[in-house]
């Protein structure tokens, strides 16, 4: 166990997909016990620090810490260990479609330990009474709604008691009742079990009221970072943009492309459409 107040660190990581750098020289820390939220405009980077949290990817410069130790340097054994300690609460939940409630609970317990099984059943409940579905039990995955769904995917996360718990965009698509209910549990869950949340969302109200510690990605490195309050503040024009939702700013409406004339001048040409 390390002794740093952070439980993840990222120093000096440059990571892209073939040509394309998503990440440079990016340091950021997660500080323990928090809500960390990761933030930015669409292809920033956000799940890919997540992957490379997970040892899902490997970055090409820097380390990924892992309370202390190196996700880019561990074996499988270590990568294995590592995970265990943590959680991830996938973007539309990613349930098994064909196990019903319990079961998807039951699974990482069933995967990673040899409790006997009616332990297995007092923790699935004890998980699933958390997050308020424990009456949702006997239930397919097609036969609950998509904000019971991401609840369901909650339980499962905390199924082994892990220190970290990674949330993928948990509000996308949610109605506003089941996306504050959502909300209301990470702040809950994280105080109450003692956690290290990360949590990506592009939810600048409702993340801004959780969290207490807020990274804005940007141009593959840190925007800005602080309080909730303190990033609103940031006079950068980026942040500005993305905290308001402002339509024009660093971030452009059009993706790079060839000029309008290199695309359309030859098709209509001096003779005018034909």
């Amino acid at each position: 166990m390390s002794d740093s107040p952070s439980l993840v660190e990222l120093r000096n990581v440059t990571f892209g997909y073939g040509e394309r750098v998503i990440l440079r020289d990016l340091s950021l820390s997660v500080p323990r016990g928090k809500v960390t939220a990761l933030m930015g405009a669409s292809g920033g980077g956000k799940t890919t620090v997540l992957r490379l949290i997970g040892g899902q990817n490997r970055a090409q410069q820097g380390q990924v810490l892992f309370d202390g130790q190196d996700v880019g340097t561990m074996d499988q054994t270590q990568l294995y260990a590592a995970r265990r300690r943590m959680g991830m609460l996938f973007q539309f939940g990613a349930l098994f479609t064909d196990m019903n409630v319990f079961d998807n609970v039951a699974f990482p317990l069933r995967e990673h330990s040899q409790l006997p099984p009616s332990m297995v059943r007092d923790i699935v409940l004890m998980k699933l009474q958390a997050v308020g579905l424990r009456g949702a039990r006997d239930l397919m995955p097609s036969q609950i709604s998509g904000g019971m769904a991401r609840r369901v995917a909650l339980a499962r996360a905390m199924a082994l008691d892990p220190e970290l718990i990674m949330y993928d965009e948990p509000f996308a698509g949610l109605d506003p009742i089941s996306l504050g209910t959502s909300a209301r549990l990470i702040r809950i869950l994280n105080d109450a079990m003692g956690l290290t949340t990360i949590l990506v969302s592009h939810d600048v109200e409702e993340t801004f009221r959780v969290a207490d510690h807020v990274v804005i990605l940007g141009a593959g490195g840190v925007a800005a970072q602080g309080t909730p309050q303190e990033v609103m503040d940031c006079p950068d024009p980026l942040v500005q943009q993305f905290v308001h939702a402002r339509p024009t700013g660093p971030v452009p409406f059009h993706y790079a492309a060839p000029s309008l004339e290199a695309d359309f001048g030859a098709a209509h040409g001096d003779g005018g459409a034909r």
